[in-house]
């Protein structure tokens, strides 16, 4: 199938999503059962969490199997759609869980591969920005081919990735796989772990506790986030299309981290302070995607504005994260 086809003849009856009980596979498997896909959510429980799959248990077209794709995949039945989302994602897990990382972007992508090789599916790699590092070019297409530190903290996060979508290209080149690689920009929304390390959670988890944002430098430095059903209208539109990637799939508005502390302070009430802490090693200073060809192949672009986004997930938060569940949270952090 020709690159940029296809998004209207392809049949997906059945999908794979590794990491499926994390933040965003989680949201994959409630969109991809809400168009009548059968799901079945691949994850060892490292960084995911039950409680983000709890409405799908006993949906009989959803089934949640414990394990770690580094180990082995089987699957029985026809499958359709590999969605490979499994990876620690936020600093403070990769930071913590080094060795983890780099196996699942390469042994668990390898396994991912071969699954969606023997099943003849449908391949999507949940790739990163990070792979772009901290960029000399701004914004970031998909031909920039980055400026990483591979031996740095962030190293082992970066070079999984890297080395994810070079083995996903090989599994093209050599054995015919339909693949296609997403360079995923920050993304928010419900279903955010309040210890994750990341800045939207932590400001929030902090205003609603009265405690000061933590903004690391001056804040200076820009983000670019999407809301979560933006990035999965995205990456869905890309595994029904046909065309291989990389593709960036993130919203191009660009704000800086203190915008965002300052905007969660307003979204949430909150009355707690800023407080400005030392930047960590190899921290991007700007990030914001180029999105013109998921515009142009896809017909995609973020719907969801920054400051709606923010008022669904501060109300989330709300609900959601009570006492208990913080200090739960804090116990698996």
């Amino acid at each position: 199938m020709d690159a940029g086809t296809g998004r209207n003849e392809r049949s997906i009856r059945r999908a794979v999503v590794t990491g499926g009980a994390g933040f965003l596979g989680s949201h994959l498997c409630t969109e991809l059962r809400r168009r009548e896909v059968e799901v079945v959510c691949l994850d060892n429980f490292l960084t995911g969490n039950a409680g983000n799959i709890e409405h799908l248990i006993g949906d009989p077209w959803f089934r949640l199997v414990q394990c770690d794709v580094t180990d082995y995949v089987h699957v029985p039945g026809d499958v359709d759609l590999v969605l490979h989302f499994a990876s620690p994602a936020s600093p403070i897990d990769y930071l913590k869980l080094p060795i983890q990382t780099l196996k699942v972007g390469s042994i668990g992508t390898l396994h991912a591969l071969g699954l969606a090789k023997e099943k003849g599916a449908r391949f999507v790699l949940a790739s990163t920005s990070e792979v772009y590092g901290d960029p000399q070019v701004h914004p970031q297409p998909e031909d920039y081919w980055g400026h990483v530190n591979p031996v740095g903290p962030r190293g082992v996060y970066d070079e999984a990735k890297r080395f994810a979508e070079a083995m996903t290209v090989a599994y093209r080149g050599q054995h015919g796989v339909d693949t296609a690689i997403a360079r995923i920009f920050n993304t928010f929304g419900p279903r955010m772990r309040p210890y994750d390390g990341r800045a939207i959670p932590t400001f929030i988890r902090q205003a609603l506790a009265g405690e000061p944002l933590t903004v690391a430098g001056d804040g200076s430095q820009t983000r670019s986030v999407c809301y979560v059903s933006d990035l999965v209208r995205g990456i869905l539109a890309l595994a029904w299309d046909g065309h291989t990637g990389p593709m960036n799939i993130g919203n191009p508005h660009e704000l800086s981290v203190l915008q965002i502390a300052q905007d969660v302070v307003a979204a949430t009430g909150s009355d707690s302070p800023i407080e400005f802490i030392d930047r960590p090693v190899d921290d991007p200073m700007v990030r914001r995607p180029d999105t013109s060809l998921a515009g142009r192949v896809l017909d995609w672009s973020p719907e969801v504005s920054w400051a709606e986004g923010l008022e669904r997930t501060v109300a989330w938060f709300r609900t959601a994260v009570d006492e208990d569940n913080l200090e739960t949270a804090a116990r698996h952090s």
